[in-house]
């Protein structure tokens, strides 16, 4: 199992032992709102599990990861990586407490490095316009926000696109 741990942050490949911590984070509104479930997505444990064997079978072209500081759970982040177009779509999440003290960066720098040692030539998000603090994290980070690729286009979801490429 990878790891990687720096100042007081672990982040580790999601295994059995995480999913109840990201079945909770998943069930929090707050935290799940800007990606359309304000009242969260309420997962069942066999749904949860069935879940993680897709990310395991994946493995490395797709990864999730649990982000712990101090050993208290406090998100996730993850990269699903197209072979088709080597691009791969990233995500993160954190717990209420656990954000504006860097470790979102952190832990998305780490996300983005595996999807380029991976394979992905490129990295993207597709954010809600509304999610400010998400917004700012990516301009942080270096990505940058470009017109959305047709194959992403949502008539029925507003959102922006932002990348990063590994040559950059």
């Amino acid at each position: 199992m990878e790891r990687r741990q720096s100042m007081q942050i672990e982040i580790v490949e999601t295994s059995l032992a995480d999913v109840g911590e990201v079945k909770a984070l998943w069930g929090d509104g707050e935290v799940m709102k800007f990606v359309g479930f304000a009242q969260g997505l309420k997962k069942t444990d066999a749904e949860m599990t069935e879940w993680l064997d897709w990310i395991e079978k994946g493995r490395p072209q797709r990864n999730h990861y649990s982000i712990y500081e101090n050993g208290k759970y406090c998100g996730e982040s993850f990269y699903n990586i197209d072979p088709e177009t080597n691009s791969a779509a990233l995500d993160i999440k954190l717990n209420a407490f656990a954000r504006g003290r860097g470790i979102a960066a952190y832990s998305l720098l780490y996300a983005i490095e595996q999807a380029f040692e991976n394979g992905a030539e490129r990295v993207w998000v597709n954010p809600n316009p509304e999610n400010a603090d998400a917004l700012a994290l990516y301009g942080r980070i270096g990505m940058e926000q470009k017109e959305i690729p047709p194959e992403l286009y949502d008539p029925d979801y507003t959102q922006l696109y932002f990348e990063l490429r590994k040559n950059r």
